[in-house]
């Protein structure tokens, strides 16, 4: 595919962003077969792509290097880091060189390139800070989802509405992912995961900083491929993750950052609940002993916390749901260009 003149940036409409320059950052592991495809795909509205070789076995490096795109800069990991660690390192050489906007895809073909001006352009117009692909849209595509996958995915989306705040959001871990270069330089980047839960991670802490996030159609690519996460291996690390990071935007959010009416409901309502249960528990317990039944005053003294309990929960529930960030990070920042984060001790090669 020929290459697009020097600094190559989205044709826009009224109200976009004057001049954004757009990086690409593809992950590249054990993806020899796919990358060049991947490449080719990348429009002429990116004016960089950077492909991260995380010590891949079968040379993937290479592949990027034989493609005929100036556009493209290989970096190079010298041990296998992760998903995560690679994009990282892809963020930072595009924060460094000035992008605007860094969008993410894997280099295993399953995501279509030619979307890339539909995920930017929320962010663009001044509508996203963050935004990511969501293959539940098209019904009729999910049939070329995995049964397994499909089921898996909707079970982790639940979980990660519950750990980031984004109620809002469905496919957490879909990997074809944009963001504004100045949300980018706000995520510590040494506290996010270098692994499989990378994606989850980052909007985690993108809901700690309150950033708009967005979702954008897009369809299931399912080829030959093989995803190198294994759900027996996974699950217990991502639920204990997942868990961690609820503790911490329900602290952060509802008692160091603030303290409402909501931060009432959410202590209330656990300790209703048990105190309910607890004194029910005792209560069946001498009846089921002594043979007789239990007295309605007793029932009461059970039952009506719990449910007064489960009721402040619901209503927390409700006011956590209406409380998904609204206003984007992007439009009260200053834009400075060429600063990127710090990279860690080990350093990659490019």
């Amino acid at each position: 595919m020929p290459s697009p003149p020097e600094g190559a940036v989205l044709s826009r409409s009224p109200g976009d962003e004057p001049g954004a320059r757009i990086a690409v950052v593809i992950p590249a592991y054990r993806v020899k077969a796919q990358l060049a495809d991947v490449i080719a795909g990348v429009g002429p509205e990116c004016s960089a792509i950077y492909v991260v070789d995380d010590a891949c076995p079968e040379g993937s490096a290479a592949a990027a290097e034989a493609a005929s795109d100036r556009r493209v800069r290989v970096l190079r990991h010298e041990a296998n880091r992760g998903v995560g660690a690679a994009t990282l390192t892809g963020y930072r050489a595009a924060l460094a060189d000035g992008h605007d906007v860094v969008v993410k895809l894997d280099g295993d073909g399953q995501m279509d390139p030619s979307l890339v001006p539909e995920l930017v352009r929320p962010i663009l117009e001044g509508r996203a800070d963050y935004v990511k692909g969501n293959r539940f849209y098209d019904l009729e595509g999910l049939r070329a989802m995995p049964p397994l996958r499909l089921v898996g995915n909707a079970l982790l989306s639940f979980v990660t509405k519950l750990s980031t705040g984004y109620w809002d959001l469905f496919d957490p871990t879909n990997g074809m992912t944009a963001i504004d270069a100045g949300v980018a330089r706000m995520l510590p980047f040494e506290k996010l995961s270098e692994r499989y839960f990378f994606e989850s991670d980052v909007l985690f802490r993108l809901g700690t900083l309150r950033a708009v996030v967005r979702d954008v159609p897009m369809p299931a690519r399912y080829g030959e491929e093989h995803s190198g996460l294994e759900p027996l291996r996974v699950v217990p690390e991502f639920l204990g993750k997942h868990l961690r990071n609820t503790a911490k935007r329900l602290f952060y959010g509802y008692f160091l950052r603030n303290f409402s009416v909501a931060s009432l409901e959410l202590v209330l309502g656990p300790i209703l609940i048990a105190f309910g249960t607890t004194v029910g528990t005792i209560g069946w317990s001498r009846s089921y002993t002594e043979g007789e039944f239990a007295s309605s005053g007793t029932v009461m003294v059970a039952a009506l916390p719990i449910l007064i309990g489960l009721q402040l929960l619901l209503a927390f529930l409700g006011y956590d749901i209406q409380n998904v960030p609204r206003d984007p990070l992007r439009n009260r920042l200053a834009r400075p260009r060429g600063d990127a984060p710090p990279e860690p001790d080990r350093s990659a090669s490019g």
